[in-house]
C-alpha cells in the first residue's frame, strides 16, 4: 500500500472495516463482505472500473467466480494472491508449471467446503478458466516480517528462550521464505508487467530448518530442544514432513531480482530476539 501511494496511485481499500489502517485521508474505503457476492458487487457499483485489482482474500473457487463475474469488463488487470501451498511437500523444486490451473479440475465450493491449499489450487482454476481479463497468481511461501501478526517466527524464538520442546517432523527440510517489504514490492512490480498465469514469489536461497534453528540459538545463547511430536500447541508452524520450495525462474526472466534469505532473516531474528 505505501509503495503505490508512493507512486502517486489512487488507491481503494476494500475490506470489511473490522481493522482500523494508518492511511488516514490518503485512500479511499468500500466496506465489504468479500465472501458476499452481492457485497463484494459494490465495489463496481455505478460503472465504477479498475485499473488493477489486487484479491489478498480469495480463498475458494466460488469466490473467484463471483469476481470473474463482478469485474467482467470492470477491470484491467487482476491480481490474485496464491500460496506456495498449492504445491505438495517433497525434495522437487516446484514450478509453476506444476500445478497448471488453466487445466486443474474446477470443483465448486465456498471456503469452508476445502483445506487450506485445495481451496487455492481451486480458486486459481476458477480465476483462470472463467476472467475475461488478464490474470496473474502470485504463489507466496509462508511471509515475515516486522509486521506479521501470526507469530510464527517468534513461536520458534520464545520456546528456545524458555527451553520448551517444539514439534518438527524433519529437522532437515528445506523451505522458502520471503519478507513482507519484498512481497510488497513485487505485488508493486508485478502491475506494470504483461504477465499472465501463477508466478511464484520468494527470496533466493531456501532455510533449511535446523539452519533455522541454529540462527536462533546465536541469538538466545539458548539450546533448541527438537523433538518429531508434542502436545499441538508446540507443534512447530514450520514443522513440515518433507522439503517445501519454488522455483523463481519465471520472475527472474521478467527482470525481478529477489533478495537473499541470509540478507535479512537473521536480523529479523535479531530484532525479535531482543524485544
Amino acid at each position: 500500500m505505501e509503495l503505490l501511494l508512493e507512486e502517486g496511485h489512487k488507491v481503494t481499500i476494500a475490506t470489511r472495516g473490522n481493522t482500523p489502517d494508518s492511511f488516514g485521508e490518503q485512500v479511499d474505503r468500500l466496506q465489504i463482505d468479500r465472501e458476499s457476492y452481492d457485497s463484494l458487487a459494490e465495489v463496481t457499483k455505478d460503472g465504477k472500473t479498475w485499473d488493477v485489482v489486487y484479491d489478498n482474500i480469495c480463498y475458494s473457487p466460488q469466490a473467484a467466480l463471483d469476481a470473474c463475474q463482478i469485474f467482467k469488463g470492470k477491470v484491467k488487470r487482476y491480481i490474485l494472491t496464491s500460496t506456495l501451498s498449492v504445491y505438495d511437500v517433497g525434495s522437487h523444486r516446484n514450478e509453476e508449471k506444476d500445478v497448471n490451473p488453466y487445466i486443474y479440475p474446477l470443483t465448486m465450493g465456498g471456503r469452508d467446503d476445502f483445506p487450506y491449499g485445495e481451496g487455492k489450487r481451486l480458486a486459481e482454476a476458477a480465476m483462470f478458466q472463467k476472467a475475461n481479463f488478464p490474470v496473474c497468481a502470485v504463489r507466496f511461501p509462508i511471509v515475515l516480517g516486522e509486521d506479521d501478526y501470526t507469530g510464527r517466527l517468534e513461536f520458534h524464538i520464545e520456546h528456545i528462550q524458555k527451553g520448551i520442546p517444539m514439534g518438527m517432523p524433519n529437522i532437515h527440510a528445506k523451505m522458502s521464505l520471503i519478507d513482507s517489504a519484498e512481497a510488497a514490492a513485487f505485488l508493486s512490480w508485478l502491475k506494470n508487467q504483461r504477465v499472465e498465469g501463477p508466478i511464484n514469489a520468494c527470496s533466493d536461497g531456501d532455510v533449511q530448518l535446523s539452519e533455522l534453528m541454529t540462527w536462533i540459538e546465536k541469538e538466545t545463547g539458548k539450546k533448541a530442544v527438537i523433538k518429531k511430536q508434542t502436545a499441538k500447541e508446540d507443534q512447530s508452524p514450520f514443522g513440515i514432513e518433507d522439503s517445501w520450495y519454488m522455483d523463481t525462474s519465471k520472475a527472474s526472466r521478467l527482470g525481478f531480482k529477489f533478495k537473499t534469505v541470509r540478507s535479512w532473516l537473521p536480523d529479523l531474528i535479531r530484532h525479535y530476539a531482543n524485544h
